[in-house]
């Protein structure tokens, strides 16, 4: 029964951490993400080795 309230705990997480990471890029590609990015000069961070796909290595 323990394992099954893990999973599902788990997987709410997962669902809520999604949404923000989702809401983040939403809000920095809409017009008031543009508008504060040329105004303050506020950037999105670089890419790191984790967020580059394998595949992409190929193409280079």
């Amino acid at each position: 029964m323990d394992i099954l309230f893990t999973i599902f705990y788990f997987s709410v997480f997962m669902l809520i951490l999604f949404l923000v990471i989702e809401v983040r890029k939403g809000i920095n590609r809409s017009n008031i993400g543009r508008y504060l990015e040329e105004k303050h000069g506020i950037k999105e961070e670089e890419e790191s080795f984790l967020d580059r796909d394998l595949d992409d290595e190929e193409r280079k």
